[in-house]
């Protein structure tokens, strides 16, 4: 089924499956960063609570492993809104649709009736 058109969106936008595929990748990676964010979260907290040496300073390594996988996902985000933006553009070419403009806004083309 590879390049086949998924028409989804209600008003007869029509993705491609690889796109889809791709936006599903994404959406995979960041809920799997957002569930180790949760646990890393709770580890945190339970070593604040024990108030410990140790597991204070263990903190200083998951605190720093938290803020790079924030980055990550806020780079996947990135890269899934370029990416729909590039595929928006693409399927409404020559469309009389509202197209996605890389600031986010829409944009009404017009095309005339001859």
């Amino acid at each position: 089924m590879e390049g086949d058109i998924f028409s989804g969106f209600g008003n007869g936008t029509q993705v491609d499956v690889k796109v889809l595929q791709t936006f599903q990748k994404s959406f995979v990676q960041v809920q799997d960063i957002l569930d180790q964010n949760r646990l890393l979260i709770n580890e945190i907290n339970q070593n604040h609570e024990s108030k410990m040496p140790d597991n204070l300073s263990r903190n200083v390594g998951l605190i720093k492993e938290l803020n790079n996988n924030i980055k990550r996902v806020v780079d996947l985000y990135a890269d899934l809104s370029s990416s729909f933006t590039r595929s928006m553009e693409a399927s409404s070419e020559g469309d009389s649709a509202g197209t996605f403009k890389s600031d986010g806004k829409v944009s009404q083309k017009r095309i005339r009736s001859e």
